[in-house]
């Protein structure tokens, strides 16, 4: 498994989404848990996010390729985590 990274807003409404199918996806699949997470804060990162190629937030990265971005639906993320999960 390789880390996730997700950038976020704490204020925007799609990253608290986002945040929100985590918790229910790590209580569905808790080995998931294991994956190391770096979330990464725009407000107060905003010159390492500059560094990745996306427009939209929640971002999220395996590596430097990015998985999804955007408003997105629980599978998605859930397809972000079992990525990490299947990658070494």
């Amino acid at each position: 498994m390789r880390e996730l990274t997700l950038f976020y807003f704490p204020e925007c409404p799609y990253c608290q989404r986002a945040m929100k199918y985590q918790e229910e996806i790590f209580r569905e699949h808790p080995e998931y848990r294991q994956i190391p997470l770096r979330m990464v804060d725009e407000n107060r990162w905003r010159e390492e996010a500059d560094r990745y190629d996306y427009w939209y937030v929640p971002a999220y990265f395996l590596g430097d390729e990015k998985l999804c971005e955007g408003a997105k639906d629980k599978e998605t993320v859930l397809a972000a985590f079992r990525r990490a999960w299947e990658t070494e």
